[in-house]
């Protein structure tokens, strides 16, 4: 199984990149793992959906044809973490070998990665910080193989 984080710019805390880098040290044990990210746009007032765009351009430009493309955003479906298991588990057993969770800019997601997203999901209806959001990703990422493979970690 291969996991990609594809986003929307760049780590700069190094708290955030120690937090993600540790996550994708734990995931070697279960699977191939990678962040891809891609450059951010400066937001100028009245010009978002521009920027969404142009961030948008990017994203799909970095999508592998044959990936499983979950993007992640308000309006997905919510699960638990036992769920998120689950249905990580279901995806590798109907064949999909490389799933790529898509985390867009400050302003979203463009409609066109929207489309291009097999499924949507939610983490929460709060707003975080990207770099936090990625640390997030990476742990339930984690926590997920950890509950497929019945072995502990806390709850």
């Amino acid at each position: 199984m291969k996991i990609t984080i594809l986003c929307v710019g760049k780590l700069k805390e190094k708290f955030y990149k120690d937090a993600v880098a540790e996550y994708a040290k734990r995931l070697l044990a279960y699977c191939t793992f990678q962040v891809i990210e891609v450059a951010d746009e400066s937001i100028i007032e009245g010009q978002e959906e521009m920027a969404v765009e142009k961030e948008g351009r990017r994203l799909l430009a970095k999508l592998p044809e044959r990936a499983y493309v979950v993007a992640l955003c308000i309006d997905g479906k919510a699960r638990d973490s036992v769920e998120l298991a689950h249905w990580m588990g279901s995806r590798m057993n109907q064949g999909d070998s490389h799933l790529v969770f898509v985390i867009g800019g400050s302003c979203g997601l463009s409609p066109a990665v929207l489309a291009r997203a097999q499924e949507r999901i939610s983490f929460s209806r709060l707003t975080f910080p990207h770099g936090l959001m990625r640390v997030i990703l990476a742990e339930q990422i984690y926590r997920s193989f950890r509950i497929l493979k019945g072995e502990p970690y806390h709850k």
